[in-house]
């Protein structure tokens, strides 16, 4: 499928599938006669479940986890919202490629193949200070490169992230769709004390130019957001539409989906919050979108990186709960 325009997306993003109640009741009644007291292993119980809703079946399978990275150029940065240059989004992408990134390394010991979508990264969006970051044409081109890079059959499917100045971009996005400025801005690559106040300005003046058409979040999305954002959005659209629960990984990824939740009560249920990192807003952000995380591990990177260690969890989840014995099966006295 290719959105031709905002108003289909806007109806596809408005008539969600819902999960599979039956398979989620099938995993709580497993659980429930395992060799344990019930609801003693907390959250890896509801993952379970949350797996079986998604994908549609009774004993949900981990045996094709991807984890999908895109990348894209900012004009924002020309406001020194960054410590580093934007050229390094082309440079990581390169080391992607090479092996030598975090991702590479976290993807290989959770068992998922790793794909990286690079969204015209030698051309920045525009600068969301002084213009729109995209026009309708060319967010609905990357809202479609997500959309395709998900597969139809994959289990369970990671989303990442590469790109110089997109936390300001994320907080942008949230300061559109939740309000504020302040508590969404955060250090990003490690800017000091007047890089974040840089960071602060950005975000006040995109609202102040661009105003009420901030209050739609597909317009939000592309006015303020980047095209590796917009990817997400649509890979994420696309996961819901395939039967593919969804890991987001830090700030970023999260605010890129959440545009999904503020046009659909429920829009984000196939997915979960890996991990809350240490960039400012991501906390808040998670707990406007009632997403308790999985990890709280102090990590700020992207690229997917927490995304891909919470895999580990649910594979941990998942074996608990189909090689477990009953107690039937093991001879032991319910009480």
């Amino acid at each position: 499928m290719s959105f031709a325009s905002l108003d289909a997306l806007r109806t596809a993003c408005l008539t969600l599938p819902s999960g599979s109640d039956g398979a989620a009741r099938a995993v709580a009644a497993r659980q429930d006669v395992l060799t344990k007291p019930q609801g003693s292993l907390g959250r890896l119980e509801t993952l379970v479940a949350w797996l079986a809703r998604w994908q549609g079946r009774d004993v949900p399978r981990l045996d094709r986890v991807a984890v999908i990275v895109f990348a894209g150029s900012h004009g924002v940065t020309n406001q020194g919202v960054s410590a580093f240059p934007a050229e390094v989004t082309a440079q990581m992408v390169a080391n992607f490629a090479a092996g030598g990134a975090a991702i590479n390394q976290l993807a290989r010991v959770a068992g998922a193949s790793l794909k990286v979508v690079p969204l015209d990264i030698d051309r920045p969006t525009g600068d969301f200070t002084q213009t729109a970051a995209m026009d309708e044409e060319a967010f609905l081109v990357a809202v479609n490169a997500g959309y395709d890079a998900v597969e139809v059959g994959t289990d369970l499917v990671c989303f990442g992230e590469m790109g110089i100045g997109n936390t300001t971009t994320a907080a942008a996005i949230c300061a559109a769709l939740f309000g504020g400025a302040e508590q969404w801005v955060g250090r990003g690559t490690g800017v000091d004390d007047v890089g974040l106040a840089r960071k602060v300005d950005a975000i006040k003046a995109s609202k102040a130019l661009h105003g009420a058409t901030l209050n739609d979040p597909l317009g939000a999305a592309a006015r303020v957001g980047g095209r590796e954002l917009a990817a997400i959005l649509g890979a994420t659209l696309k996961a819901r539409q395939a039967g593919v629960p969804v890991l987001l990984d830090g700030f970023v990824c999260t605010a890129a989906a959440a545009p999904l939740a503020r046009l659909q009560p429920g829009g984000l249920d196939h997915c979960i919050s890996a991990h809350v990192s240490a960039e400012a807003g991501h906390r808040g952000l998670l707990a406007e979108l009632n997403m308790p995380p999985l990890l709280d591990l102090g990590m700020r990177l992207g690229e997917g990186s927490g995304a891909c260690l919470a895999v580990n969890i649910l594979r941990s989840a998942l074996e608990c709960h189909t090689g477990m014995a009953s107690f039937a099966e093991a001879g032991i006295s319910e009480g």
